[in-house]
């Protein structure tokens, strides 16, 4: 009896340890694998930073040289630091709202790390370096410093796509991003590594190959959130609404319950979190707090605002009583033809608010649809948005403008009169912001960015309209395009003056307050770390 005890005790005792040791026993596994890759892609490292030095020995004086021979950059001083900063982008040519943020914040390092070398991954195989480069200039106006930055291309991006993973496709995504995640850190493994497209798991391997290796991640919106669980419910809003019915609904519910839990276990390996938006960051701290407090992870998830070129807007747009004169009344809609982007609403919004006006034909105000199409799933959309407009019997009023240029954008944001938002918890809403800027009044969905964010009252009047239904968003076109000439005049102007918030100098300061976070633990012995993540 004694001897059998004994055994047991031992076996419990064995099973302990080895529960307790497995933890270790992996990270160990898996940063001598970390280790290997670092060896293997070192010859990489040194010929691009080679290639970075030669090319700046060579190019012709530019901005950044100039400031770092000031030793100063916007009024803050540069520094000496010259590692490598990866930015995970595997789809970093796609021109959208997450794009501007890459290349602000690629363009905000360079300033103020002038020494230091930017390396994009990406997938844009049929893109060359001068050509995206070319692309971010016409596209954003950001001119990006050419020696410093380079582009390392992934064989591997079709695995985010969702069709690859017609089933679980959340988790398949997820999964793809660390095939990704593998495929890029073979290519050069950096000194700091940054995703700025969403993909946490990503951040979570780098962070297990090289704990070395400050991680950071700047979240437009989380892959999973509490919302989008209760939108399965019939009385749920989205593209997922009321699919949560029925023995699939139940088991789509309870998969997605199972996802979140994993999701917030991977945000808890993430050093330097930002987000785009209140509305992004409340998610991310329901999702991520608790695991990061758990590992004392205590610095809060800060909103740094996207960039917006809100300073080049007042210069091109005037808002003046004289600049009312050449304003049509127009009501536009600035988003990628994407089914989230809720299009269909707007285009029976306006249906409903033409039948309810009596004008004639001449003076009756126009939608215009202003956006980009990726592929042909988003060519068919638009197909559709059009047949749409014709079954409303509103084809005539309504135009579509794709892929418009910025010149093109600023034409229509000079002479329209309202700016339009219909998505459902837009994360942010660069476009509300250019609205506000060129002084539209703003008529936008009653959630997400556009809510908490940007159309908010300034000095306790309002700065624009909150809508959810058709109907709701057709009588906020009646009250932006009735109201008096000179209450009109007076909330373009507070529109203006709200949307200083979000320029590229506030987000500049912002993202390198964060960034400087990142070097400084770069820089900080690995056992003096854990205190700056307290600090």
């Amino acid at each position: 009896m004694a001897g059998l005890a004994l055994l047991l005790t031992l076996v419990a005792v064995a099973i302990g340890v080895s529960y307790l040791a497995l933890p270790y026993f992996g990270r160990f596994i898996a940063q001598s694998i970390g280790s290997t890759v670092r060896s293997r892609t070192l010859g990489r490292r040194e010929l691009l930073l080679k290639r970075a030095n030669d090319d700046e020995s060579t190019s012709a004086p530019t901005l950044n040289k100039d400031r770092l021979a000031k030793g100063e950059c916007h009024g803050k001083p540069t520094h000496e630091w010259d590692g490598v900063i990866g930015f995970f982008h595997p789809f970093c040519n796609a021109g959208g709202g997450g794009e501007r943020v890459l290349w602000a914040a690629i363009r905000a390092t360079q300033e103020r790390y002038p020494k230091a070398l930017c390396v994009v991954y990406t997938g844009d195989h049929d893109v060359d370096k001068d050509t995206m480069i070319a692309n971010v200039k016409n596209r954003f106006n950001i001119p990006l410093h050419a020696p410093r930055l380079t582009f390392l291309y992934l064989s591997t991006r079709d695995f985010l796509l969702a069709h690859h993973w017609p089933y679980f496709t959340l988790l398949g995504q997820s999964i793809g991003s660390l095939l990704v995640g593998w495929d890029a850190f073979n290519l050069v493994v950096p000194d700091i590594f940054i995703d700025t497209m969403g993909y946490a798991f990503t951040v979570a391997l780098s962070h297990f190959l090289f704990p070395d290796v400050p991680t950071g991640a700047y979240v437009h919106y989380p892959t999973i959130s509490t919302d989008m669980l209760g939108s399965l419910d019939s009385s749920g809003r989205g593209v997922n609404a009321g699919s949560g019915s029925g023995w699939k609904g139940k088991a789509k519910k309870a998969y997605w319950h199972l996802f979140a839990r994993l999701y917030s276990w991977i945000g808890g390996e993430i050093d330097v979190v930002m987000t785009n938006s209140t509305w992004t960051q409340n998610h991310i701290k329901a999702l991520w707090g608790p695991t990061r407090q758990k590992r004392r992870w205590t610095k809060d998830v800060s909103v740094v605002f996207p960039p917006v070129a809100v300073e080049e807007l007042e210069q091109e747009v005037e808002v003046s009583e004289e600049s009312e004169k050449s304003r049509r009344r127009d009501i536009l809609y600035i988003a990628q033809f994407r089914p989230e982007k809720d299009h269909q609403n707007i285009i029976m919004a306006f249906a409903e608010f033409l039948r309810d006006r009596k004008t004639d034909a001449k003076d009756t105000p126009r939608l215009v649809l202003v956006g980009s199409v990726r592929d042909e799933k988003d060519k068919m959309l638009v197909y559709k948005l059009r047949v749409l407009a014709r079954e409303q019997h509103i084809a005539d009023h309504v135009d579509f403008v794709i892929d418009a240029k910025w010149s093109q954008i600023l034409d229509r944001l000079r002479t329209s009169w309202v700016g339009v938002n219909g998505m459902w918890n837009e994360h942010f809403g660069i476009g509300v912001v250019e609205y506000q800027a060129a002084g539209l009044i703003s008529v936008v969905d009653d959630s997400g960015g556009p809510k908490y964010d940007i159309v908010v009252p300034i000095d306790g009047k309002p700065t624009g309209f909150h809508a959810k239904s058709p109907t709701e968003f057709a009588k906020g076109f009646a009250k932006a395009l009735d109201q008096s000439p000179s209450e009109t005049l007076a909330m373009r102007k507070r529109a203006r003056t709200s949307a200083k918030r979000f320029s590229e100098g506030v987000f500049r300061d912002s993202w390198n307050a964060q960034m400087d976070r990142l070097i400084q633990l770069r820089v900080t012995p690995r056992g003096e770390r854990q205190k700056l993540r307290l600090e």
